[in-house]
């Protein structure tokens, strides 16, 4: 089994004729229907999983802010990975609830 790793990813769509909001929604639209863990914020959506199959997710969220009228797009990784075992979300922001 994978161990879990966080991944950040911002995506900046650039486009001449289509609100940029809409089109990030696409993004979040495809990391909402993967079933990974995942938290909005204002600048990134953060998710949490293997990092082969967040990879994938992201490269479809890229394609779906693309396949809805973006002329290009900028995209922006954070991760963090362990090597001996998973990282959460919750471990960085459980003393914040």
């Amino acid at each position: 089994m994978s161990k879990s790793i966080n991944l950040g990813i911002q995506i900046v769509p650039k486009s001449k004729t289509l609100d940029s909001y809409a089109l990030v929604d696409k993004a979040i639209e495809v990391i909402q229907k993967s079933g990974v863990k995942y938290e909005v914020t204002p600048f990134e959506t953060v998710m949490e999983g293997p990092q082969d199959k967040l990879m994938a997710i992201a490269l479809l969220a890229q394609e779906a802010v693309l396949a809805a009228g973006a002329d290009e797009v900028l995209v922006y990784y954070r991760m963090q990975v362990r090597k001996e075992y998973d990282v959460t979300m919750e471990e960085k922001t459980a003393k914040f609830r």
